[in-house]
């Protein structure tokens, strides 16, 4: 019985265990997967998209400039004591009233204020979708950076793992010829040794991967349980082929680059500063009209207003003057123009004149900033790349050499002519060559991504 409550215990755990794995499985990631996830639910991004929407709304209000407003009135009043009622006759009574009124009023003219003001929304809205891609081309540079750093680490993997197996394997050729008596035991506490050392940097390594998925996915804002990313194919870009030069590039750059695009809105939009700020400077012209009407009525007292009798003159006759008959009677209307001249405003406008005009010198020298530190940038990334290329080249030569030296100490130190000591300074520069080679390979990739990045290439091919 107590077997059969025993495998009961043991078939359910391994079921729940089953579970966590199901429930844990590993998501593979592509680097466009990456990419596109990213942009789609990084707060940062949602953040910027949200003053792209603020920016429409600052133009619906430049629109509404050029609207003629419109209000509406309503009061209820209570008099006690002596007042004048509408008849203009002074008398003692308690009473209530309405008056209802509808106003309206448009700006005729106010210095081509208004149309300066829609025009900046206008320049605000292109501004904000600018600026929102140039958020986007970061995050997707910083996004492919890291998954390179991933596929990096995870090469370094197969590097390490791969000398393992070699040393493993040298080891029991090591035990053989120790155990036959051909070789001292001093050499299999060396290979000993060296399989150590080699499991150690295994470990390493592999921390290395494990920090870098965890970076990527932190980048990604989600958890990096179970995340992992496909390898890819490297295959070496040619744009170092294409384009002979960094002019080529930053003459491109030049045109496309939206950090340059909103550093030329950005002195639009401060011309239009100057101009509004010059319309305090003429006068403002603004038409109104309303409509006014009233309702009165005395406590205690019937809705009625005395008249001439038509048919018995001069006798008095008591009509009746209802609500709607009241609002009716006293409904009148009214419109005109205004017309505000500015004489003297303390040099309040001359002085925002002034900082308008000195806002729009800065923002041009902001522009020649960008385009320099955008030239400054390509230089560099191109010199990055050339530098990043040859050092691939150099690397690969390296490796075909430690290659060759490697397979001659090997069957130098078969032969006894060769000690472990030596042997193992030839094996530690292949595997130095070989990550070398790793390294140069990746940095390579990237620096030129950085190209494509400012040729507006995709990022992900």
């Amino acid at each position: 019985m107590r077997k059969k409550k025993s495998s009961i215990v043991t078939l359910l755990f391994m079921l729940f265990i089953s579970l966590i794995g199901i429930a844990q499985e590993t998501k593979v990631w592509s680097l466009k997967e990456c990419v596109d996830y990213t942009l789609e639910n990084n707060i940062r991004v949602k953040q910027t998209a949200l003053d792209v929407n603020t920016a429409d709304e600052n133009l619906i209000t430049a629109k509404g400039n050029f609207l003629p407003n419109l209000s509406g009135s309503a009061t209820q009043n209570f008099n006690f004591g002596s007042f004048i009622n509408q008849d203009q006759r002074r008398i003692s009574t308690d009473s209530r009233g309405n008056t209802f009124g509808l106003n309206t009023g448009v700006v005729l003219f106010n210095g081509f204020q208004n149309t300066s003001v829609y025009r900046q929304a206008k320049l605000g809205i292109e501004s904000s979708k600018l600026q929102l891609s140039i958020l986007k081309d970061n995050i997707s540079l910083n996004v492919v950076n890291q998954y390179l750093s991933v596929l990096l680490n995870k090469e370094n993997l197969k590097v390490a793992e791969d000398q393992i197996q070699v040393t493993k394997k040298r080891q029991e050729q090591i035990k053989e010829l120790v155990d036959s008596g051909v070789r001292p035991k001093a050499d299999l506490f060396d290979v000993n040794a060296q399989l150590a050392s080699d499991q150690e940097q295994l470990t390493n390594v592999k921390n290395n991967v494990d920090l870098a998925l965890l970076s990527l996915a932190q980048l990604m804002q989600i958890s990096h349980r179970g995340f992992d990313v496909q390898d890819m194919e490297m295959k070496l870009p040619a744009v170092l082929l294409e384009h002979k030069s960094a002019d080529d590039i930053y003459n491109f750059a030049l045109t496309s680059r939206p950090e340059i695009k909103q550093a030329e809105l950005n002195i639009e939009d401060s011309e239009l500063g100057i101009d509004i700020a010059k319309s305090a400077y003429y006068p403002t012209l603004s038409f109104g009209a309303g409509m006014f009407t009233s309702y009165q009525h005395q406590q205690g007292q019937d809705d009625v207003r005395p008249i001439i009798d038509p048919d018995n003159p001069p006798n008095i006759i008591l009509i009746p003057n209802g609500f709607g008959k009241q609002l009716n009677d006293n409904l009148g209307y009214n419109f005109g123009f205004n017309l505000n001249v500015p004489i003297f405003n303390r040099m309040q406008t001359k002085a925002n004149v002034t900082r308008a005009k000195i806002n729009n010198e800065r923002i041009a020298f902001a522009l020649e900033q960008e385009k320099q530190d955008l030239r400054t940038n390509i230089e560099q990334a191109y010199a990055d790349a050339k530098a990043a290329f040859n050092q691939f080249e150099s690397s690969k030569l390296s490796l075909d050499a430690q290659n060759e030296s490697f397979k001659n100490a090997q069957e130098s130190y078969n032969l006894g002519v060769m000690n472990a000591f030596e042997f193992e300074q030839v094996r530690n520069r292949l595997i130095n060559a070989e990550s070398s080679l790793i390294n140069s390979k990746y940095n390579f990739v990237f620096k030129t991504k950085v190209l494509d990045f400012y040729l507006g290439k995709s990022l992900t091919d």
